[in-house]
């Protein structure tokens, strides 16, 4: 693992549209597994790869400090307005900034490792983190062979060895829809 002395830490971005328990699941491994000092959920406004937001920014911040209220060492943060971007590598410049420490950690799923070469600058984001890597149900093998994988020759990503987390922001909203019905 890559586990430093230095304090560390991570980075868990997205809409939350809505934040859940699988969230919040792989924060408390990574702050386990990796010794995080603490790790910042960043809340964007709009994914650039999805749809309109379900909810609305204000409720998912909300939704996001209800749900992490009892973990200290998760913080909520809505960054764009102050960075004036929601993109990944302007949010790492600003945390390596103001943090003044060179050891952050970028927690995905095997998803979003598949994509993550689509991303603005990811060639920046992966010299500048460590990716922390989580399974995703039909997305492990894909990701393991995926572009960034390839680029970074098993050097600066752990995968996490977790038991699959069967839920995720796009099924509550399914789920919700068919309630309304």
């Amino acid at each position: 693992m890559l586990i430093s002395k230095k304090k560390s830490y991570g980075i868990l971005g997205g809409s939350f549209d809505p934040p859940h328990k699988g969230h919040l699941k792989i924060s408390n491994i990574s702050l386990k597994k990796i010794k995080l000092e603490k790790i910042f959920w960043i809340v964007t406004k709009k994914n650039p790869f999805k749809n309109k937001p379900h909810f609305s920014l204000e409720e998912r911040i909300s939704k996001c400090r209800k749900i992490t209220k009892n973990n200290k060492k998760i913080e909520v943060l809505y960054l764009d307005k102050k960075v004036k971007s929601s993109r990944s590598i302007n949010i790492i410049n600003h945390l390596l900034k103001i943090k003044k420490n060179k050891n952050l950690y970028l927690i995905l799923g095997s998803d979003n490792l598949i994509n993550l070469h689509k991303w603005k600058k990811w060639k920046k984001i992966v010299k500048l983190t460590n990716l922390v890597v989580f399974s995703r149900k039909g997305y492990v093998k894909r990701s393991k062979d995926s572009t960034v994988v390839k680029y970074l020759n098993k050097k600066n990503i752990i995968f996490i060895n977790n038991s699959l987390i069967n839920i995720s922001s796009s099924l509550i909203r399914k789920d919700n829809l068919k309630k309304i019905k």
